[in-house]
């Protein structure tokens, strides 16, 4: 981003929030769905990745790749897509990139070869982008005094869209094959195309004040030079890299010997995960009240807990529920207080900060998937919990060291 003065930043922020508190709860609640459905498409191989392996004939130790390159078509999307919030009104992005998306579905549900199913999940991954720049609009358009819920709220509607999206996939493969999931996914993207082209806002307020390249040049400046966004991308890496660990990981054991579980029995796992919905909304609400540092690593202790419970899985199916119950409050609830902190750190530039900061998500789960799959091929679920534990432990660890680093900033301020 090209250097401003104070005077001018604080304009291009005005700018960017003259329409907030704008934002209708109906208009709310349509952003949430739309996140949810379009989330959803990222993660519906998680619960099928044993049917696609057997169909396409890929060794179980390399299927997670399926993910890996859906996840690689969404950084790349994060980078090079969501930032042109900042440059043209969401309505062309949002739409444009959902009717992309049903065609998109359409082309993984009628793959027969490997290449063309690698191209479609990565094409699916760059497209399911349009869930930021919904969460940018939305946060653009909320009172400031709200912005936390509001993204808390939009965020619950990810959160379902994730966790019921290995349920709706499991259920669809048992009846029609895993190819059934990805043809309705295709059949709903276009409906909600429809649905978003008549419902969201003709226009809003953006900032011209960049070309695209400098725009794009502009996402590693703000990192490089602000130690909150590096922390805060650093925790994204490593608690999506958790998640990834467990979710990818979950379907191997659970539907071989001794459990058997079919598809529809495996996505229902995710139910159990509906508490990080709530937890979306809750920690939104704390950052309003500028709790979101202490709600941050009550999070993260939470997080590297429910590993202990997760481990049990061979013995106890109810501790591995809890532990995933654990798990995706944790997450979620650090993920909400990290885009409270960065929306509000720089208005002029939301949408790059954010296709920025979710960057470093995509390439935790991309991280996840491939070693969590790796780790169960040689050293069973004992070397997903502790792949799991170990990222967990290293993200409290990042956040106890950034507090410690600021405690002292504060001190030698005030001793000045």
């Amino acid at each position: 981003m090209d250097m401003k003065s104070p005077t001018a930043l604080d304009d291009t922020a005005a700018q960017f929030d003259s329409d907030a508190g704008s934002l209708t709860m109906a208009t709310t609640i349509v952003c949430a769905i739309a996140c949810g459905l379009s989330v959803a498409n990222i993660y519906y191989a998680q619960p099928l990745l044993d049917a696609m392996s057997r169909d396409f004939a890929i060794a179980p130790a390399t299927i997670g790749l399926v993910i890996t390159v859906t996840q690689v078509g969404y950084a790349v999307g994060l980078i090079f897509i969501v930032p042109l919030g900042d440059l043209i009104a969401p309505r062309r992005l949002v739409v444009g990139q959902t009717a992309l998306s049903a065609v998109a579905l359409a082309i993984v549900g009628t793959a027969r070869t490997e290449s063309v199913l690698f191209a479609g999940m990565i094409t699916v991954g760059l497209l399911a982008v349009v869930v930021q720049v919904l969460v940018v609009f939305a946060a653009n358009l909320a009172a400031p005094c709200k912005r936390g819920q509001t993204v808390g709220t939009i965020t619950s509607g990810v959160v379902v869209g994730i966790l019921a999206s290995r349920f709706t996939s499991g259920l669809l493969a048992d009846l029609g094959g895993w190819r059934s999931v990805y043809l309705t996914s295709a059949a709903l993207s276009a409906a909600l195309a429809l649905i978003l082209f008549s419902v969201l806002p003709r226009s809003t307020a953006v900032s011209n004040a960049n070309s695209y390249l400098g725009t794009l040049r502009s996402i590693p400046k703000l990192f490089v030079h602000d130690p909150v966004l590096r922390v805060r991308g650093a925790l994204a890496l490593l608690i999506f890299a958790t998640f990834s660990t467990l979710w990818t990981a979950l379907v191997l054991p659970l539907s071989t010997k001794p459990f058997g579980f079919s598809h529809t029995e495996i996505g229902a796992f995710g139910l159990a995960g509906v508490a990080g919905a709530l937890a979306a909304s809750g920690a939104g609400r704390l950052a309003d009240r500028g709790l979101e540092h202490w709600t941050t690593g009550i999070a993260l202790a939470l997080l590297l807990s429910s590993w202990a419970l997760i481990a049990m899985l061979p013995v106890s199916i109810p501790a591995l529920i809890g532990g995933v119950i654990l798990l995706d409050l944790a997450v979620q609830a650090v993920h909400v207080t990290n885009q409270s902190i960065i929306f509000s750190a720089y208005p002029q530039a939301r949408s790059r900060l954010v296709g920025g900061y979710m960057a470093f998500y995509s390439a935790g789960s991309a991280l996840g998937a491939i070693a969590s799959t790796t780790a169960f091929a040689y050293t069973g679920w004992r070397g997903v919990s502790g792949l799991g534990a170990f990222f967990s432990a290293t993200a409290l660890i990042v956040w106890a060291c950034a507090r410690h680093d600021a405690s002292l900033r504060n001190s030698r301020s005030y001793s000045h």
